[in-house]
């Protein structure tokens, strides 16, 4: 049962001790716990923002999103500090590709974070999103996300879909989860040895050390996956575009794609991503971020959702990789 009997300590903020039962568990989970309306995801936002304190045997401290609670350890969430919802950047640059009453979808630059992280942070495009749709504050998993149906990292470039309503959101939600989402993503990594088309099935969890280690998505065996972290099965399916000196371009295909799949899939199958250092690819004169682009992004349609399909070409970097590659 959870947590414990929240109670407010001021405005906003709101406090829970943990109990017997709940010795062990993670954070963020007790957190969403506690605080239904933040869900998991807006729970990993607090703590990341550093608006939780764990106070244990007298000690305070702002502790992560995977640290254990133990029974007795009193958690306070600073829910009256700065928002975390993303404010609206009327002059922020937006590429939208296809539109309609229920959804939009974007295309998203390299380098541009999905959502904030920071109370106030701007220039993401959930910034632009909610500038442009007002509609879409209060739809997603947390205010931080406006519509947002799926995030890509900040150096993946490509195809983004958001919902302007609660009920295209839960409708589009439920097709992801389903796998029923055509989404494709087309990436640049080492040719020699890779085989022509294939399956990646590894499973991952999400890494839990320090520093950039906590970045990163840990296939099964990896040395740095700790054990008490869950696993997670994931597929991944490719098949070879074309072949450019030592590089090859590939189509990859992921119904859900968790965070940092592709990346972590293909440097499990030993041909990391082009400029994805992070991973073990090679490091690439004029590539400032991983050769990762989201390309396709299509439905077949029901009663609910129109069909829909929309692509994105390459951008100019990854280009810029290939041609140089064919010389």
């Amino acid at each position: 049962m959870a947590s414990s009997g929240s109670s407010r300590r001021g405005p906003g903020d709101v406090t829970f001790a943990v109990l017997p039962a709940e010795d062990g568990e993670r954070l963020d989970k007790l957190l969403a716990r506690a605080v239904p309306w933040l869900g998991r995801s807006g729970a990993r936002s607090l703590v990341a923002a550093g608006q939780i304190v764990l106070t244990r045997d007298g000690r305070s401290h702002r502790p992560r999103k995977g640290d254990a609670c133990r029974a007795g350890d009193v958690v306070r969430a600073e829910l009256a500090a700065p928002s975390l919802a993303a404010v609206p950047e009327p002059a922020l640059a937006l590429t939208v590709v296809h539109e309609t009453e229920l959804l939009v979808v974007c295309d998203k630059p390299a380098g541009q974070p999905t959502a904030p992280l920071r109370p106030g942070e701007t220039g993401t495009l959930a910034n632009a999103l909610v500038a442009r749709y007002p509609e879409m504050q209060g739809v997603g998993f947390s205010p931080r996300e406006p519509g947002l149906v799926h995030r890509l990292d900040t150096g993946t470039s490509g195809l983004v879909l958001a919902a302007r309503s609660a009920q295209a959101f839960a409708a589009l939600r439920g097709l992801l989860e389903a796998g029923a989402l055509d989404k494709r993503y087309l990436l640049v990594c080492r040719a020699e040895g890779l085989a022509a088309r294939g399956r990646i099935e590894v499973p991952l969890s999400a890494g839990t050390g320090k520093d950039r280690a906590r970045t990163r998505a840990w296939p099964e065996g990896h040395p740095g996956r700790e054990r008490d972290v869950e696993l997670r099965p994931a597929r991944t399916d490719y098949e070879v575009r074309r072949r450019v000196g030592d590089w090859a371009l590939v189509e990859a295909r992921a119904a859900r794609a968790f965070r940092h799949q592709i990346r972590a899939h293909f440097a499990a199958l030993g041909h990391p991503i082009a400029g994805d250092e992070l991973y073990g690819g090679a490091r690439v004169p004029g590539l400032t971020r991983q050769a990762l682009h989201a390309s396709r992004l299509a439905y077949a349609g029901d009663a609910r959702i129109e069909a829909f399909a929309v692509e994105s070409e390459l951008p100019d970097d990854v280009v810029a990789l290939l041609a140089s590659a064919s010389r």
